[in-house]
């Protein structure tokens, strides 16, 4: 089975961390939060927005973001809107830590000048300043998902009074 990871650094609202949460278990991705969080884990509205999904979750927590690179390898891919590179037009290889900042600054403009080549963003027009970060983060997944062919996911459903093939 390949490995995704999801890691927010620093991430301040509640809500998008249990709906990125809650997109990590749907999809068997690994959560990584980084400290400062602007919220405590025990928040109703981050366990509201995961739903019932938490006990699906493989999450992993960091003291720092120093913590957090002392301790995996990567590769690593930085989802920015200052970043240069589509995010589409990346392969991301098994292992793939898919690397997200915080609502309010992003991940810090030092981090993304040292890995150019890493960093990747969504399109978008000029005047919007950014996506919602869960939104992003769901668009990143399924994107590394898409070119893995989905793996041991469920890619048919059934309807609940109907048969599909009848």
């Amino acid at each position: 089975m390949k490995t995704l990871n999801i890691v927010l650094v620093e991430p301040q609202i509640p809500q998008n961390t249990g709906n990125i949460a809650r997109t990590c278990a749907a999809t068997g991705a690994r959560l990584h939060l980084v400290e400062p969080m602007g919220f405590r884990v025990d928040d109703a509205k981050l366990k509201r927005a995961g739903l019932d999904y938490w006990y699906l979750l493989d999450i992993i927590y960091y003291s720092s973001l120093d913590d957090f690179f002392e301790k995996n390898k990567g590769p690593f891919f930085y989802f920015s809107t200052k970043a240069k590179n589509i995010y589409s037009d990346i392969s991301y290889p098994d292992g793939s830590y898919l690397v997200f900042g915080k609502e309010t600054a992003g991940l810090p403009e030092s981090l993304l000048y040292a890995n150019p080549d890493s960093c990747v963003r969504l399109p978008m027009i000029g005047d919007a300043r950014s996506l919602n970060l869960s939104n992003s983060v769901a668009i990143g997944v399924y994107e590394v998902l898409r070119q893995w062919g989905f793996p041991e996911l469920s890619c048919s459903g059934a309807l609940r009074d109907y048969d599909w093939d009848s």
